[in-house]
């Protein structure tokens, strides 16, 4: 057969494009085969990957929130405490003012020689500055649960503003009576007083304690509630001490200068502490002196009236000397008060001393011998 037959073209049906099957099929060269020597990379399947992408972004944007929410949380407990505490200063500017005034009753109910229209006008003068305290606490802005102890504040102050006021009326209509004072007098006064007593209750028990317990429920540290105690002296208020303090004004109004009747104090005792060693007269005194070296001085009021204002003054005479005052405020006939001198500094060691004692005469005291005494002492160290 002659080669050239097969040329021979069959035309029976039209041209046609070929079609995708009629495609010789190309195959790629695969990655790392075997062919190449290359192992295929390990790692997860390609439908997994956006998976994981999306649960990393899920992850990154939990931490992101939850980075805010600390933050928020942050900003907002400091929010918080900064609140508690700006409220607790001004609070306590109010509470220190308000002692003051307590302190200047005291000194106005115990200052010889004063008689009673001159109480009257100064406590009227406290009770208008005690005013002037229940204005400012009517101003304060306090933490939402801060604000019903915050009435209770503006209340115990509304008491002493009332007790300071009730005073400073009887006192001045006592002063504008030639009658002598009574049994009632002394009790008109000591209701005043229970007003101010009253006060410190409140104060105590319905304002700073249910604060400090709001502010350990909100987890607030750093702004305690202040104190504010109006009554430093309790006994000072009551109807015993209420009587002879009207006699002693009464002596005041009607002996002049002098005051009339028996007036005096005398020296009890003068013990050593912390031993309790009682010093005597006259004979060598060996006081253990420890950094907790202390002398408790007792006197009593050996008159027939209440004497107030009464120095009493320790001095331990070495070189440098140590001197120490302190005066007690108030005492009532036959009644024994002490005061407690310490906070000495460095005594000698070894030596003979001696320490004075002296009380000073109270007003119309004529008998004064035995209001000082002198001790021989040798400090030492046990």
């Amino acid at each position: 057969m002659d080669p050239r037959d097969d040329d021979i073209e069959f035309d029976f049906f039209d041209d046609e494009p070929a079609t995708t099957e009629a495609q010789p099929r190309v195959r790629l060269p695969r990655r790392g085969g075997s062919g190449s020597g290359m192992r295929r990379p390990s790692g997860p399947p390609r439908g997994l990957t956006p998976i994981l992408r999306l649960l990393a972004a899920i992850v990154v944007l939990i931490v992101l929130f939850v980075i805010f929410g600390l933050a928020i949380q942050s900003c907002a407990s400091t929010s918080k405490s900064d609140s508690y505490k700006n409220y607790m200063d001004d609070v306590s500017k109010i509470a220190h003012g308000s002692q003051d005034d307590g302190t200047a009753v005291a000194n106005a109910l115990t200052t010889p020689g004063k008689k009673a229209g001159d109480i009257a006008g100064t406590l009227t003068g406290i009770a208008q500055q005690e005013q002037q305290n229940v204005a400012q606490a009517q101003k304060l802005d306090p933490p939402g649960p801060l604000r019903p102890v915050n009435q209770q504040l503006i209340e115990a102050l509304r008491l002493r503003v009332s007790g300071v006021q009730g005073m400073a009326a009887a006192l001045q209509k006592l002063s504008g009576s030639k009658s002598k004072t009574t049994a009632g007098d002394a009790s008109v006064l000591a209701a005043q007083g229970d007003r101010l007593l009253a006060s410190d209750v409140v104060w105590s028990d319905l304002f700073q304690q249910p604060a400090r317990a709001q502010e350990l429920k909100d987890g607030v540290t750093g702004a305690p509630p202040p104190d504010s105690v109006f009554v430093q002296n309790r006994s000072l208020m009551s109807e015993a001490s209420m009587t002879p303090f009207l006699q002693r004004l009464q002596g005041v109004t009607t002996g002049g200068a002098t005051p009339s009747g028996l007036h005096g104090t005398n020296l009890v005792s003068v013990v050593a502490l912390p031993k309790a060693q009682t010093l005597n007269v006259g004979s060598t005194n060996f006081v253990t002196a420890t950094t907790n070296l202390a002398f408790k001085v007792t006197i009593e009021d050996s008159g027939d009236f209440q004497e107030v204002g009464i120095k009493v003054t320790l001095t331990i005479q070495q070189n440098p000397v140590i001197t120490k005052t302190m005066t007690i405020q108030s005492i009532n006939p036959k009644q024994q008060k002490s005061v407690t001198f310490t906070n000495l500094g460095s005594v000698h060691f070894a030596q003979k001393e001696t320490v004075l004692v002296d009380v000073e005469p109270v007003p119309g005291e004529t008998k004064t011998d035995n209001n000082k005494a002198t001790y021989t002492v040798y400090f030492s160290l046990g």
